[in-house]
């Protein structure tokens, strides 16, 4: 089996408020689920990590143990830094995002196989929209109050 899962994770400030969207689908391109939450405080790069660690969660969440081990995920995202860091292309400098490497990397193992690409933003607009989607209401609920 053949997933594929577009990730995007974004902060309003540097850090600041952020949040995340994912977009699963099969091999074919069809929409299995889409995912959008609020993080917090994060930097953006804090955040597109997440967003892959929550991604490859629910894939194995919604398939189970046995079958994710057979299945092949490609992860899509518009972080060429995340993307080639991962592809062992970039050190990974930032001691916040050390942690957050470690905990793909160790999510990989539960799958067949699983890759990084890094896409233009304009092919990930679904995973962003999800992600502002997520901080506009958080910012919408503040102001209730």
């Amino acid at each position: 089996m053949r997933i594929v899962v577009y990730t995007d994770g974004g902060s309003r400030g540097n850090p600041g408020p952020a949040a995340i969207g994912v977009v699963i689908s099969d091999g074919s391109g069809k929409v299995i689920r889409e995912y959008s939450q609020f993080l917090g405080q994060a930097t953006n790069n804090e955040a597109e990590y997440q967003a892959l660690i929550f991604a490859l969660k629910k894939i194995k969440q919604l398939f189970g143990k046995k079958k994710a081990k057979e299945t092949e995920v490609e992860c899509r995202m518009d972080s060429e830094l995340i993307s080639k860091q991962l592809n062992g292309e970039y050190k990974i400098e930032e001691p916040s995002l050390q942690p957050l490497f470690l905990r793909v990397w160790n999510l990989k193992i539960d799958f067949g196989k699983v890759v990084f690409k890094h896409i233009f933003r304009e092919e990930n607009k679904r995973a962003d929209r999800l992600a502002n989607q997520a901080l506009n209401q958080e910012e919408g609920s503040q102001k209730l109050f």
